[in-house]
């Protein structure tokens, strides 16, 4: 009988084998995939449009006659690119009118680094073993967000990265390195 080996690590007890094609590989034979949906504020639009999406959204889901995950991942932002095209718009302005609007978009900016801005993501996963079903499922979501006037496409492999360091450490970044046992 072997010996079971016990770690400390989490990654050591999740039963994941690998992500590949936008679909989370398990040691028991199951894919993971699904779909990435655009966030929509409908709120700002009038009552009979948000009534319809709603009770779209309520038909798609009644639709779906397989088990999924409705998941809310946050994505720290990054605006690097963006403050440096403001430090340099900054730089070439011509006068200071100009100069003192750039700079408070220049502030603005600082303002979300500080805070930790993110921006919430939405995905529907679901799991399944042979993958003419699992891509089936995803252009049948696809197709059904669309009619609800979401869109939506196959998650990316960096989306389901995401979506574990979200749920292994709460959301928070982790960039330590890789370490190395001795």
């Amino acid at each position: 009988m072997a010996k079971k080996v016990k770690s400390g690590y989490t990654e050591d007890w999740l039963p994941i084998k690998g992500i590949q094609n936008g679909m989370i590989y398990t040691t028991g034979a199951q894919k993971v995939t699904g779909v990435k949906v655009t966030p929509r504020n409908i709120f700002i639009l009038d009552p009979t449009t948000q009534d319809n999406i709603l009770i779209s959204l309520k038909n798609f889901y009644n639709m779906l006659d397989f088990e999924f995950w409705l998941v809310v991942a946050d994505r720290p932002v990054d605006i690097s690119v963006y403050q440096t095209e403001l430090q340099l718009l900054y730089n070439d302005a011509p006068n200071t009118a100009i100069r003192k609007l750039i700079m408070q978009d220049i502030r603005k900016a600082n303002m979300f680094i500080k805070n930790n801005i993110v921006d919430t993501e939405y995905y529907l996963l679901f799991k399944e073993k042979n993958v003419d079903i699992l891509d089936k499922r995803i252009r049948m979501m696809i197709n059904g967000l669309a009619s609800c006037g979401l869109n939506a496409a196959k998650v990316s492999n960096e989306d389901l990265r995401v979506i574990l360091e979200n749920f292994l450490n709460g959301g928070d970044n982790t960039e330590f390195g890789m370490v190395m046992p001795v």
